[in-house]
């Protein structure tokens, strides 16, 4: 019997442990670790924001997923990584593995920039259930007392795309509560461009973006870092000062604790083509734990997106390899990494692909319609059947 053990219970973590129960059978004990007892549609959360999803429309039981698989499930945080003795050091005790698979996701690390965050900050967040809930709190307010809205990112970043779900949907709803005029939104982020999104452009995204805002009266600051928060306003490291009524900013991305000091100096993991630690071989790496370099270098440091349609395909590639070797048999040729995403635009919404991930690319648009927004919608159901029913195989 092989010991297999996942760290991590959203999109990667789920879909590899999922896939290689249904690879190796019997011939594999899968665990799964997280602190996180209920998988969240991570995609739907701006829209838990606006108040036009609840928390029970995106998330499912870990348990419901795993335990009808014969997966088993520790509820608790990991601790630490021991890979000479191949163990992981939990807070409910430590567990052995012959091979670990890591798809832990981010730190936010909202305390590298002092006042930042909705914990003991003054901004809001769209990256856990929890702060969604708040933020959408804190959205009511706004549509009952009118000000000054700043949505983006800060330095460190490598997830652009809630900020812009979140620009574009507010000002759809304000317009359709004809109390836009009231709401200033200003866009605040790292990137040297509109659009840039850490992957240097997706086809026409710095026209589009540029050119969206420009018709929505959305106003931006970008290539800019933020030097702290007070109650009143955003300081930024030129020393310009933005007042505000409502800020939901990304916080900076790190490694998480546990799994950071086998990576760089920000707790990114370093891996070859199929998700191996470089280091260590029985140790896969996947989504937003790993490292990619940026394509370029940035005045403001940014960071390589990691999303959920590149992290199913890392955790597929990462259990096939680990089922070949366990087999015996040829390791699999995986494919160029893509970004393909669906960004909600409140009233429409946009089609984004970029193929490889990072440029010069074989394939990169930007298309805007209807139709996207429908796409959207129906990904959404889609995903959160095939998860309910273990379908890791389906694309």
């Amino acid at each position: 019997m092989v010991n297999i053990v996942v760290l991590g219970g959203s999109f990667g973590g789920l879909t590899a442990a999922l896939e290689l129960k249904r690879l190796l059978g019997q011939k594999a004990d899968v665990t799964v670790v997280s602190a996180d007892d209920l998988f969240v549609f991570l995609p739907s959360l701006p829209w838990l924001i606006m108040g036009w999803r609840k928390p029970a429309d995106i998330t499912l039981k870990v348990t419901d997923i795993l335990t009808p698989r014969g997966i088993k499930f520790v509820h608790s945080p990991a601790l630490e990584v021991l890979p000479e003795a191949r163990q992981v050091r939990t807070a409910a005790g430590e567990l052995a593995y012959d091979y670990l698979v890591i798809s832990t996701g981010p730190q936010l690390v909202f305390d590298e920039i002092p006042g930042l965050g909705p914990d003991k900050g003054h901004t809001d967040c769209a990256f856990t259930i929890d702060h969604a809930v708040k933020t959408g709190q804190n959205w009511k307010s706004i549509l009952e007392n009118p000000g000054l809205v700043v949505v983006g990112s800060a330095q460190m970043v490598s997830c652009f795309g809630p900020s812009y779900e979140l620009a574009f949907e507010m000002d759809a709803e304000l317009r359709r509560r004809k109390m836009r005029h009231k709401v200033p939104i200003l866009y605040l982020t790292s990137e040297p461009y509109l659009g840039h999104m850490g992957v240097g452009g997706i086809g026409t995204s710095k026209r589009f973006m540029e050119d969206e805002f420009a018709t929505r009266d959305i106003k931006a600051i970008v290539n800019q870092a933020i030097d702290e928060v007070t109650p009143e306003e955003i300081r930024l490291k030129d020393g310009t000062k933005i007042p505000f009524k409502l800020a939901m900013i990304a916080p900076p991305f790190k490694g998480v604790p546990a799994v950071a000091p086998l990576g760089n100096p920000r707790g990114f993991i370093p891996v070859d083509k199929h998700y191996r630690h470089t280091k260590h071989q029985n140790i896969f790496v996947i989504g937003v734990a790993m490292v990619i370099a940026p394509p370029e270098p940035t005045p403001v440091p940014v960071g390589v997106p990691k999303t959920g349609s590149m992290t199913i395909k890392m955790a597929k590639v990462a259990a096939a390899t680990i089922f070949a070797e366990i087999q015996g048999s040829t390791l699999p040729t995986p494919e160029e990494l893509a970004v393909i995403c669906l960004m909600d635009m409140g009233n429409t919404a946009a089609l984004m692909k970029a193929w490889p991930l990072l440029p010069p690319r074989q394939d990169s648009y930007t298309r805007k319609g209807i139709w996207a927004k429908g796409l959207k919608h129906s990904f959404e159901r889609y995903f959160l059947f095939k998860m309910k029913h273990g379908f890791s195989h389906w694309p």
